[in-house]
């Protein structure tokens, strides 16, 4: 019966780890990660689940109608760059629980 023991210290050390993973992940969407193009003038922020809360334009880089190509590509540039760091800050914060795990399909 000793290997029951060790059986339900592992399940609670899962459960714990379990726990923590939930909060991580909870905590990652309460972060805003900001996006940058062309200086600031153009900035896009997303949470940490990868969702756009804010854009940010200055009205200043607008000057012309064909500005608004160019401003549209500023506001690809600035979302990509903030998702980026949104899936930069997911590896890091849930890497922890996975590492020297071999679990397909996790982080």
């Amino acid at each position: 019966m000793r290997g029951m023991g060790n059986m339900q210290g592992m399940m609670k050390q899962m459960q714990k780890m379990q726990k923590n993973m939930a909060k991580a992940q909870e905590e990652l969407g309460e972060k805003e990660i900001i996006g940058e193009a062309s200086g600031g003038a153009v900035k896009v922020t997303v949470t940490g689940h990868k969702k756009v809360v804010d854009v940010f334009i200055d009205p200043e880089i607008i000057d012309e109608p064909e500005d608004v190509e160019i401003l549209q590509d500023l506001i690809i540039i600035a979302t990509n760059e903030a998702l980026e760091k949104a899936e930069e800050l997911t590896q890091s914060t849930m890497g922890q629980f996975t590492k020297g795990l071999n679990l397909p399909g996790m982080f």
